[in-house]
């Protein structure tokens, strides 16, 4: 995809809240689990998963930790999590990009991987909100994808946690992010209303 083609993908992208009855073709749900995949994340902790809910019986559930009903009447829903485990695996990832190359001629290409990955632990409220910053690239990646495959999302965070966890059977480790219903849009919103340049710019130095 060249830079006008995601410029484009970038203006047409809605939060879609009516899909067709149409299925989802399993090799596009795997695209947009691939575009996911790639998304950067910090340390290249790559600490997002996913639960890929497509059974009707599944999806009817959803029903009791969300109060929106068109999550549950999409044709697919992603729900994306992450693993609170994954600061332990901090090394080998330090580990792979310093073999990989990406701190070459920086500072960071004469770090100790195991030395990194044992730095102070965050406080676990920070630590999930920064899991969670990653995990917002990887939907980011994957909501942009859709576009391209015409298909529509929507970022949906309005659920109970411990009911969604409840019925996808997910152990302690994971939170939940948000809830991304998936199918082919049954409408065409109009562009959303943006504030102006001039006021996300506060300054030039």
């Amino acid at each position: 995809m060249n830079t006008m083609e995601l410029h484009e993908a970038m203006k047409a992208r809605r939060s879609i809240r009516k899909f067709k009855k149409d299925p989802v073709p399993d090799t596009s749900i795997r695209e947009l689990i691939e575009a996911a995949r790639l998304a950067p994340s910090g340390s290249n902790l790559q600490p997002t998963r996913f639960v890929i809910i497509k059974s009707e019986a599944a999806r009817a559930q959803l029903t009791e930790a969300c109060p929106l009903p068109f999550v549950s009447q999409a044709p697919v829903v992603i729900a994306c999590c992450v693993d609170m485990d994954s600061f332990g695996g901090m090394g080998t990832r330090a580990q792979e990009l310093k073999e990989a190359g990406a701190f070459a001629d920086t500072p960071l290409d004469k770090m100790d991987p195991d030395a990194y990955a044992k730095r102070k632990p965050m406080d676990p409220a920070v630590a999930e909100g920064y899991l969670r910053l990653n995990a917002a690239i990887a939907v980011d990646h994957l909501t942009l994808r859709a576009v391209d495959l015409g298909l529509g999302t929507c970022w949906i965070m309005m659920f109970d946690q411990e009911k969604v966890k409840n019925i996808l059977g997910l152990s302690e480790n994971y939170r939940v992010v948000a809830l991304i219903p998936v199918g082919y849009p049954d409408q065409n919103p109009k562009p959303r209303p943006r504030i102006d340049l001039s006021q996300i710019v506060l300054k030039e130095v």
